[in-house]
């Protein structure tokens, strides 16, 4: 059985040039077969906010309380990544980092138990999941050379350095659409379809 995909989303207005990335990228991993976990953060209304019992790192005491989480949408979004082999991540670059709703699914979702095991709070952690693949499509308003040379592209850090070893090392692909404020409808049209031929260089091989 093909292992599912999930695929998150992150943008607040509806029919954003995002959207259409997104769905282009459910409609390409569909299409190959792939059982999607399609989830736009927004439209759910997924609560971003930690809460204090949530707010543990590491040892076996932060898994049982982590175990008991009350919120039945933050349980399924942990399940599925459970049983994920691909995860798919759309969202503009704000500030160097992702939407805050992106960050709070991150805080919420990739926890002890879950995501990875952590014995000793400054050790090394042990991935419990499955993901093989890693496709994060980022839109920016920042032209290349001005990332490259002032800001040195925090979203590749926090995305291919610190969030890959709590993924499992899944082969990690990202790509990035720059400038799309200024971006005309034929511009924006070839860039779906590098997104296109982005999943399906990713995720053609089964």
């Amino acid at each position: 059985m093909t292992a599912s995909v999930v695929v998150l989303l992150a943008h607040p207005r509806p029919g954003s040039f995002n959207h259409a990335l997104a769905e282009r990228v459910r409609e390409t991993l569909t299409g190959a077969g792939f059982p999607v976990r399609f989830h736009d953060l927004y439209a759910e209304g997924f609560d971003p906010v930690l809460t204090a019992e949530e707010a543990y790192t590491s040892g076996g005491q932060a898994e049982e309380f982590l175990a008991a989480e009350a919120d039945p949408l933050v349980r399924r979004h942990r399940d599925e990544l459970r049983d994920a082999g691909g995860l798919v991540a759309i969202h503009p670059n704000w500030w160097g980092k992702p939407p805050a709703i992106l960050s709070g699914w991150l805080d919420r979702i990739l926890v002890p138990g879950v995501a990875y095991r952590l014995d000793d709070a400054g050790g090394a952690p042990e991935s419990l999941l499955g993901l093989r693949r890693l496709l994060v499509v980022n839109t920016s308003d920042t032209t290349e050379e001005r990332e490259r040379t002032l800001f040195g592209d925090p979203l590749d850090a926090i995305w291919r350095r610190c969030l890959a070893p709590y993924l499992g090392e899944p082969e990690v692909r990202r790509l990035v659409l720059r400038v799309v404020a200024d971006a005309g409808v034929q511009e924006r049209a070839a860039w779906l379809d590098d997104t296109e031929t982005e999943v399906r260089r990713l995720f053609g091989g089964h």
